[in-house]
């Protein structure tokens, strides 16, 4: 299965967002992508009240992905923020293609390096996987990555791929903990990983430097099974096509055998 890594950088405006999440995944069909994985929050970055700007599943802002899907027959994995029923929003993904419509609203919340996601969004509690041309497909997004046992539950569930849409923190060793922390959960499940970051706002800023909202530092990366980096993106918007050789899973699994070895 080919996926295409679609890294752009997310503004306050969800119209204009949505152009550029159309743009991507046209872009990704062009690079033959079955699959096309878009940054958390692309709807709208963080920084900005989420609540004014969520809207429904079935509202205008997820009918113009599945739209750009239809047109171009690839699934769509893109982040946005829906309504909760407490009056704070989830932070959802939305996966749409063909035979596909499925959601998952985010279950590890940011609450760390002095931001409180909890405090405007509500936590998911189901863990969700999708197929893509026969390819399972398990969900998660951003603070979800330091969290090994998702990940696991999503190859339990028969997924060989995980997909990681993320809005990645800047910081004091943030860039150095996405890179590891992406290579280790491909290898603790034994899944290909694609973790898709929003681009850093300025790709030139030290990515050492905190912010105080998690606006993206990219690194996008497509990881192996066997936790060895297969393709990256560097700080900049970009869009990144590979292919996932989903027998490479069952290959590692027969050589390193984490999941049924497990005793805990």
């Amino acid at each position: 299965m080919r996926i295409a890594l679609c890294q752009l950088t997310a503004s306050t405006d969800p119209k204009d967002n949505l152009a550029a999440v159309q743009d991507q995944v046209r872009r990704a069909a062009d690079e033959g992508a079955r699959l096309a994985v878009l940054p958390e929050a692309s709807m709208v970055r963080f920084g900005v009240p989420l609540g004014p700007v969520a809207e429904p599943l079935d509202g205008p802002w997820a009918d113009g992905v599945r739209s750009v899907s239809r047109e171009t027959g690839v699934t769509v994995v893109a982040g946005m923020f829906t309504p909760a029923p407490d009056g704070r929003v989830a932070n959802t993904l939305l996966a749409t293609g063909p035979g596909v419509e499925e959601s998952y609203d985010k279950i590890h919340l940011y609450d760390a390096f002095g931001f409180r996601e909890s405090d405007t969004v509500a936590a998911g509690s189901r863990v969700v996987t999708i197929d893509v041309g026969g390819v399972r497909v398990g969900l998660a997004t951003c603070y979800d990555l330091r969290f090994p046992e998702l990940f696991r539950a999503h190859a339990d569930a028969g997924a060989t791929v995980s997909v990681l849409p993320a809005s990645w923190g800047a910081g004091p060793g943030k860039l150095a903990q996405w890179d590891l922390l992406v290579r280790a959960r491909a290898l603790d499940a034994t899944v290909w990983l694609a973790a898709v970051g929003q681009a850093a706002p300025d790709p030139a800023a030290d990515p050492e430097a905190p912010t105080g909202t998690p606006t993206g530092v990219g690194h996008s990366a497509l990881i192996g099974p066997d936790g060895t980096v297969r393709a990256r993106l560097g700080a900049e918007p970009g869009l990144l096509a590979a292919d996932v050789d989903v027998e490479e899973t069952a290959r590692v699994r027969r050589a390193v055998a984490v999941l049924d070895n497990r005793r805990l």
